[in-house]
């Protein structure tokens, strides 16, 4: 599945603007895209419970990041998928 992280809002703590270089990754992402889903032990396509558009919360490490037309997208699978938001 194919997400792109959804940008944070400018991060002030304590009167201080914290810079880009020491956010966390966010974990809030859009569906972009789905592949065809996996397949189980005997080879029956299990579909995806997420479509696209989807808000997801995505696990912070997971997935394998990629540049297609200009933007970052990421690659995950549907285990790193920790909950959908909308």
């Amino acid at each position: 599945m194919l997400i792109e992280y959804v940008a944070d809002k400018e991060q002030i703590r304590g009167g201080v603007i914290i810079p880009d270089s020491a956010r966390e990754k966010p974990q809030e992402a859009k569906v972009i895209a789905l592949g065809t889903g996996r397949k189980d032990k005997h080879g029956a396509v299990i579909p995806f419970e997420v479509k696209a558009g989807d808000t997801v919360l995505v696990a912070k490490y997971g997935g394998a990041e990629v540049k297609l037309d200009g933007r970052t997208l990421t690659l995950v699978r549907e285990d790193e998928i920790l909950g959908i938001l909308s």
